[in-house]
């Protein structure tokens, strides 16, 4: 099978690779869309350590399963694979088991691929009316509705009249946007200093867009839920200024790791800070269903191209001149 392979910083090669063996309890699954990732960047340009080169990248996908009873059940991805046995998994948070495992981090290869393994309960089915490539936006979206539901919970439940605010116009940023809108919440504003993307942006109905900068941009202190789709020392900063007394700050982004919280203002106003790991099995679930049933949108806020086109797709992300927030790669396949 052909793959997308990180060979080195700044270097993706399109080559062949073998292809993979469904084990027990797993199902071949022929990709059809898979999403790039910030972590897929972050690795791409040598800043993931847990992604060593070479590796095939690539966790936000979609596609069918080829062979046995189910050849030809078209699937979303969830790419968190857990123990099953130790507390948090007993307890429905596969993604604080301490021995989970994600596909485009060793041992576990990506999908940037014609084809990839996975077990069968990291499966959801997709209806037919779905189109692939918004189904591979599920796992993308999942963190943000993750994220979402523990701000809501700590809020009392609900967003009834509450403001909220998202920091980061990508992917993870828009689907967190629009799963506040799924979850209850009316007030809701994107954050974004890219001036293309922000054009993108307004197109989406559910949220406000603004410029940092901008003066549509909240009041300080007036933001009851905030969430980080970025993780900057500079939009913890600014989540630490929007965030109003008791509300909470859902911090999703990996930018960098430390700078940024106001914590003497967090505890005088006894701010909630919840630092949120992509999603639970449950989280995920709710997510497919939510863009099934259409309550995510129209979801036509993505571009496509070919997977053997890749490296420059990195490159254009990284130069900032893609306007969508996010691009889907497609296998060519040749069968």
């Amino acid at each position: 099978m052909k793959a997308l392979i990180y060979t080195g910083v700044e270097e993706l090669t399109y080559q062949d690779r073998p292809l993979p063996k469904a084990g027990p309890g797993e199902q071949l699954v022929r990709i059809e869309a898979s999403g790039i990732c910030g972590s897929d960047m972050h690795a791409f340009l040598g800043h993931d350590e847990r992604r060593p080169a070479p590796l095939t990248l690539g966790h936000e996908a979609a596609g069918v399963v080829v062979g046995g009873p189910q050849d030809g059940r078209r699937v979303t991805i969830n790419p968190l694979v857990a123990c099953q046995t130790c507390r948090d998994c007993q307890a429905g948070k596969e993604n604080l088991c301490a021995n989970r495992q994600i596909i485009s981090m060793p041992p576990r290869e990506g999908a940037f691929a014609e084809y990839v393994v996975m077990p069968e309960r990291n499966l959801v089915t997709v209806p037919d009316d779905v189109d692939l490539k918004q189904a591979a936006l599920a796992e993308p979206i999942a963190c943000g509705w993750h994220a979402a539901r523990l701000a809501r919970a700590v809020l009392g439940g609900s967003f009834e009249g509450r403001t909220c605010a998202v920091i980061g116009g990508g992917a993870i940023g828009v689907g967190a946007a629009l799963s506040l809108r799924a979850q209850g919440a009316h007030q809701i504003t994107v954050i974004e200093p890219n001036d293309l993307r922000r054009e993108t942006l307004a197109g989406i109905e559910g949220f406000d867009v603004c410029a940092p900068d901008g003066g549509d941009m909240p009041a300080p202190g007036s933001v009851d839920c905030v969430i980080d789709g970025v993780g900057y020392a500079a939009t913890r900063e600014t989540a630490s200024a929007l965030a109003r007394q008791g509300g909470v700050i859902a911090h999703i982004g990996l930018g960098e790791a430390t700078g940024g919280l106001d914590v003497r203002r967090m505890t005088l106003q006894e701010i909630t800070f919840i630092g949120t790991y992509t999603y639970t099995p449950q989280d995920f679930v709710e997510t497919a269903q939510a863009i099934f049933d259409g309550r995510l949108g129209a979801l036509d806020w993505i571009e496509t191209r070919p997977l053997a086109a890749g490296q420059s797709a990195f490159v254009d992300i990284r130069s900032g001149v893609v306007a969508a927030p996010k691009i889907v790669l497609i296998p060519e396949h040749a069968d």
